[in-house]
């Protein structure tokens, strides 16, 4: 197949491309306008959505993945670019897709759990309805924004992401210096539930939901296995054969982090693959200590 990607310099993106490459896709990456464009390469501008309808005819699917960074302090300028990054470019890509001959007969978008908001213990599906706060009302407007793409009759999935680990970027990352030091520790109350995904599970999810041609709407990309941030912290401190004891309260979380603290690290999604379960994928990494033990070791 012929595949565009957008994003393929951050985390999902620097993975997926050769996986998809070892496939013996034909994949093509969509870029930011420079003078030293590559063959593989399509520029475009995602602020002014200024990209040629002609470089992108022909095209068999389309994985949407950039996105502004939504880790640090979420000052007024950052919220707005997490916002504009998601939603405005992914309006102007769709509008540009929603007027070829030939469009892609699928448009993989990304998205994420924040969706759904802080909801405790209560057990998420793709049916469940949108949660409160900032992330939230990103994600809903960011999935709208694929309509125009949905209105021309191209079947969009869009990937709600959980916490994607990899000790190359990412929540898993940042944490590992701390708990490799032995100052590692759980997040507040420890009882808010983590749904997580390992990085190798997300790309051959990725690559399933561009041949399964009845797969549309929101996916929920997390292993089937939630846990809570004690039962996390304590799993990797095991791994790593490091105490993990040196707790966050959740006052201090909020001190330092702020609103990103309050609705990335305290708050609590109990988030269920349906979709991925009904389609019978087989995740290689289901269970957070086999997960850790291939992501660490």
């Amino acid at each position: 197949m012929k595949i565009l990607v957008s994003g393929t310099s951050g985390l999902v993106g620097s993975a997926l491309v050769p996986f998809l490459t070892k496939c013996q896709h034909e994949v093509y990456a969509l870029v930011r306008t420079r003078a030293d464009l590559h063959p593989n390469e399509i520029a475009w501008d995602s602020q002014r959505g200024v990209v040629s309808p002609a470089l992108l005819e022909g095209l068999d699917a389309v994985v949407h993945l950039a996105g502004e960074s939504i880790t640090g302090r979420w000052t007024a300028e950052k919220k707005k670019h997490i916002y504009d990054s998601r939603v405005q470019g992914t309006r102007l890509l769709c509008q540009a897709l929603s007027q070829l001959q030939n469009p892609p007969a699928v448009f993989v978008c990304a998205s994420a759990i924040g969706y759904y908001g802080n909801r405790g213990d209560e057990i998420l599906t793709e049916q469940s309805n949108k949660g409160e706060g900032f992330l939230s009302d990103v994600c809903a407007e960011w999935e709208e924004a694929t309509r125009p793409a949905a209105e021309k009759g191209i079947r969009v999935v869009n990937l709600r992401f959980g916490v994607i680990l990899s000790p190359k970027g990412g929540a898993l990352k940042q944490m590992l210096p701390p708990f490799q030091w032995g100052v590692g520790g759980q997040m507040g109350p420890g009882t808010q539930y983590m749904s997580w995904i390992a990085l190798d599970d997300v790309v051959k999810i990725i690559d399933e939901v561009i041949q399964q041609y009845r797969v549309a709407g929101p996916v929920n990309v997390v292993s089937p296995h939630p846990v809570t941030n004690a039962e996390f912290t304590k799993t990797l401190g095991r791994v790593l054969h490091r105490p993990a004891f040196l707790n966050m309260p959740a006052f201090a979380v909020k001190l330092v982090f702020g609103e990103m603290g309050e609705e990335l690290l305290l708050s609590s999604a109990r988030v269920q693959p349906k979709k991925l379960e009904q389609m019978d994928f087989q995740f290689t990494y289901p269970d957070l200590e086999g997960a850790l033990r291939h992501l660490c070791g």
